[in-house]
């Protein structure tokens, strides 16, 4: 395995100049560090990522810390998707990224900041956090630079991204409203999620905007699980048959409703409209074809780590990162008749 010995020895320089001009610092001489590069790539040199990260005090390295991430996740992908955004950005500017997954109790045996410094991370992208995780006040204490998905925390090391929830249900309700229904139920998420609370507050706005009455008795949480939103709309649908729509904070919990529908014998739309959230890759290809509001969650990915790293090289005062999102008008939802 070629060194930077052999470099310096080829080069005809010390081994700290060879040092200091793989490492990328500007006091080498721009034609000995060209030449230093040359030699390297020629003998296919691999730097060894550990000890550069002691000589530099970097690791170049980012982590993605995802709490409660499950198998039953994997169907709507949004975890995947962020993934892959973080991932794109990190690639373009060489750095790495680690996964790591966390729980509510996990989180009572280890803090925070060991779990960054085990990592040898510079910084976490945070997603799926609760509002009653232990971790969520270690990242308002902690002074490691983190970027949160959906969870409003602005310092001088921390930040986050996120869409406008309650604008993306209000969009939803001027839909159904314009479509002639009244009588509206909301399958949220649950309490300690942001974006339940800011989607709620959006179901409120929209329904008043509306001139519509938000009736609590027909508000109930799915937990951001498909079975667990089937069984909350069956309740409902027996309960309340004058239940002409549901708007659903996922579409998962959305596509529940639909399956509760179709057990009792309610068409979608005909007899019932639906909504979701999210637009995951079921959405379009389930039948009927589900309206939802539609979040980039590729480009939340993104534009975390871009943020990340804009709070590490200290390059901007922005901490917040908005992407837009998009209602997509698909067949679950249909004019009253």
């Amino acid at each position: 395995m070629a060194t930077i010995k052999d470099i310096a020895k080829l080069a005809g320089v010390s081994v700290t100049t060879v040092s200091r001009a793989l490492n990328g610092y500007s006091d080498v001489n721009t034609k000995t560090k060209q030449r230093i590069e040359e030699i390297a790539k020629e003998i296919e040199y691999s730097p060894n990522a550990l000890a550069r990260s002691l000589v530099m005090n970097k690791t170049k390295t980012i982590g993605l810390l995802v709490s409660g991430l499950s198998r039953e996740g994997a169907k709507d992908n949004i975890v995947f998707d962020v993934l892959t955004g973080i991932n794109e950005f990190c690639g373009a500017e060489e750095y790495d990224l680690v996964l790591f997954n966390t729980t509510t109790s996990k989180q009572k045996e280890k803090t925070y900041a060991q779990l960054c410094r085990e990592r040898r991370v510079e910084g976490v992208i945070v997603q799926g956090i609760k509002n009653d995780d232990p971790y969520l006040q270690e990242i308002f204490d902690s002074n490691i630079p983190c970027v949160l998905i959906d969870v409003p925390v602005e310092s001088e090391t921390a930040g986050y991204v996120t869409t406008d929830n309650v604008d993306g249900i209000m969009k939803t309700i001027r839909h159904l409203a314009k479509l002639g229904h009244e009588n509206i139920a909301m399958v949220n998420g649950h309490d300690q999620a942001f974006v339940s609370k800011e989607r709620f507050k959006g179901f409120e706005l929209g329904m008043l905007e509306a001139g519509l009455t938000v009736r609590n008795e027909w508000v109930c949480d799915g937990e951001y699980s498909e079975r667990k939103a089937q069984e909350e709309a069956l309740k409902l649908l027996n309960t309340y048959p004058e239940i002409t729509a549901f708007v659903c904070a996922s579409d998962l919990m959305a596509l529940g409703v639909v399956r509760a529908a179709k057990e009792l014998g309610r068409k979608v739309p005909d007899q019932l409209s639906v909504t979701g959230y999210d637009d995951i890759t079921l959405a379009s290809y389930v039948t009927p074809a589900l309206t939802t509001v539609a979040q980039d969650c590729f480009r939340m990915g993104y534009a975390a780590a871009d943020l990340l790293l804009s709070i590490l090289r200290q390059t901007s005062g922005d901490r917040v990162r908005l992407i837009e999102n998009e209602l997509k008008i698909r067949n679950t939802t249909k004019e009253i008749k």
